[in-house]
Parts: C-alpha cells; sequence; structure tokens
C-alpha cells in the first residue's frame, strides 16, 4: 500500500508514490529538453516549475539563445498540443482567439460559425510578444487569467492544461510596445536566458551545425500535469513560513510604514498579493521539484527573482542612481524571513 502523507493545510493528502512517479517524470523532462537546449538548466527547471503550477512564463533573452527551440522542445517532451504565433504590429486580436465567419450549412444557407484561432491549444508560443500592439497584448488577458474565450456573446474554455509562453527580447526597443503592468503580473515566473560559456557554445557548436539530430522522448501527458498541479497546491506551507512572504510583500510598498529607506527612496511600486500567492505557488513548485513535502526558506530564495523582478520596478531615481533591484529583493526577504523566526 502507497505511504499516504497528510497535508493539513490543503485539507487533503499526497499519495507519496503518485508525488514520486510524477516528480521522476517532471526530471526526467528536463533532462530530455537539456538534450537538444544546452547550458539553460537553470531555465528548463523553472519552466517545469512552471508547468507543475499551472502558471505562464515570460522569457527574455537574447536573439539566437533558443527561446523559441526551448518551448518546442518542452512541448514535445510533455506531449502537449502546441501552437505559435509570431506577434507583428500588424497583428489583430481575432488572429490570436478566432472569429465569426459565414459557413453554409447543410441546406446551403450561410451561417456564423466561430473559427477557433490559435489560443485554442494547450501551449501557446506568443513569440516576441512586445511587437504587437497594447490591444492585440490584451486579447491574451482572458485566456491567461480565465482560461476562457468570449466572442459572440459565448465563452468557450480552452483545452486543460493550458500555458501561455511568450518571448522578448529586453534590449530591442524600435518597433515595440511595453507590456502592460495588468498582464505582466499574470505571468508566474520571468525567466532571463543568460548568455552560455566558451565550453556550452563549443558543445552548442558541435551539436547544431552536423548531420546529427535528437531526438525528445514524451515523458509526461497532459493529464500527468494536471495531477503535478493538484500536489504542488498540497505542498505544506508552514505558518512562519507564509509569514515571512506577507512580511515581504509589505515592506516592499514604497508607501508603508514598515517599507525601509531604500524601498521608499528607489522603488516605484512594490508586489502586489497576486505576487505574493505566485512567490508562495513558486516555490511550493520548486519543493515538489525536489520531491519534498513542504516549503523552506531556500524554496523562497529560489525562486524569489523569477517571481518578482517583473513586478516589482525601480522608480526614475532608483534608475538614475543605478539601484540593483535584484539586491534589493533579495535584502527585504533575508529581513523578513529574520523577522519571522
Amino acid at each position: 500500500m502507497s505511504a499516504i502523507v497528510p497535508s493539513p493545510e490543503a485539507g487533503s493528502q499526497i499519495n507519496a508514490a503518485s508525488m514520486d512517479r510524477l516528480v521522476k517524470g517532471l526530471r526526467r523532462t528536463v533532462d530530455e529538453v537539456g538534450k537538444v537546449v544546452l547550458g539553460q538548466t537553470n531555465a528548463v527547471e523553472h519552466l517545469a516549475i512552471a508547468l507543475a503550477c499551472g502558471g505562464h512564463v515570460l522569457l527574455e533573452g537574447l536573439p539566437g539563445l533558443g527561446k523559441t527551440l526551448l518551448v518546442r522542445t518542452i512541448a514535445g517532451a510533455t506531449g502537449l498540443s502546441f501552437a505559435r504565433v509570431q506577434f507583428t504590429p500588424d497583428l489583430m486580436p481575432a488572429d490570436i482567439t478566432g472569429s465569426l465567419v459565414l459557413q453554409p450549412d447543410v441546406s446551403g444557407r450561410p451561417q456564423l460559425v466561430f473559427q477557433q484561432g490559435p489560443v485554442f491549444t494547450q501551449m501557446l508560443l506568443a513569440d516576441e510578444i512586445n511587437r504587437a500592439t497594447p490591444r492585440t497584448q490584451s486579447a491574451l488577458l482572458e485566456a491567461m487569467q480565465e482560461q476562457t474565450v468570449s466572442a459572440g456573446g459565448t465563452t468557450m474554455r480552452l483545452p486543460e492544461p493550458f500555458f501561455v509562453l511568450a518571448t522578448q527580447n529586453p534590449i530591442e526597443m524600435d518597433g515595440t510596445y511595453m507590456l502592460p503592468e495588468a498582464q505582466i503580473d499574470r505571468f508566474l515566473l520571468r525567466v532571463d536566458l543568460p548568455f552560455p560559456d566558451i565550453n556550452v557554445l563549443s558543445d552548442i557548436l558541435a551539436a547544431t551545425t552536423g548531420t546529427e539530430t535528437t531526438q525528445v522522448e514524451t515523458v509526461l501527458t497532459a493529464q500527468d500535469i494536471i495531477d503535478s498541479q493538484m500536489l504542488v497546491r498540497s505542498i505544506i506551507l508552514a505558518d512562519h513560513v507564509r509569514q515571512a512572504v506577507a512580511q515581504f510583500t509589505l515592506m516592499s510598498q514604497p508607501h508603508s510604514a514598515e517599507a525601509p529607506a531604500q524601498v521608499r527612496r528607489f522603488l516605484r511600486f512594490g508586489l502586489s498579493p497576486r505576487g505574493a500567492q505566485a512567490l508562495v505557488l513558486a516555490a511550493k513548485g520548486h519543493a515538489f521539484l525536489a520531491g519534498r513535502y513542504n516549503v523552506s526558506f531556500d524554496d523562497l530564495r529560489a525562486m524569489l527573482l523569477p517571481t518578482t523582478r517583473h513586478r516589482v520596478h525601480l522608480n526614475f531615481e532608483g534608475r538614475a542612481e543605478g539601484a540593483s533591484l535584484d539586491k534589493m529583493l533579495e535584502d527585504l526577504l533575508e529581513t523578513s524571513i529574520r523577522m519571522s523566526k
């Protein structure tokens, strides 16, 4: 008989055998993707955590670092249906969600039929999302938040699981539109792809300029991912860990009485309640991937920057003074951890 681990926080129980199987599947997925996308282990693990948490991901990196390849490969390793939309300034919302078209019925009379757009998939790659106009970007808001599409007075459910993985070039500004804060806040993680070192770069050249190709094995199924999402939410969050997240969120508000001087001086706005939820959920996903049943402070530290640095912004003075947002967030978390003990 499989061991059952109680989860008092979620009011449910975690089946140890199921958790072990799904964790092994996620780790194998990371390994499979790592065969194709070289030198981006940290990014691949973060994507695996996002899958287990059911969250969307914003990928940032220079051109040619493999952002699109990464998303295509992880779709293949999970067996999810995949669609790619190249965002351009002339892209319209209906090009993403779909539109009503006239089609003849069996008697030849025209009737309005909704033709589904590429958003009706399980994994949607929104390539160069910041190249589309704000009107087109907003077409994804309902899909990302509610997993539905409304058209012609009808609300339609999207397939489950549903993920939006968006890419953008952080240095190219010509012909781009900044993502609105409301949309940025709906990305669970922002994952940055670093430039490879000399050894990894040499391996990439050897692997991609020859005649051999690497095949990715499908490790997980859509149901496995849905099951993982349920188990992740059952991971235990102790009171003192939850208190540290709440304290961190409050201290990040520049107008809060508890905010330190550097926050009041350099931050434009702090972490939202949705951002705090993302930090907790991502920390649970990190613990899950490690095969643990509870969230530790190290899980918070590991997922701090991917969940917060796209939600918290420096003000003009902070940018002019060259203040480090990452260090400020890390210092705030450490202070919050000390206060919660």
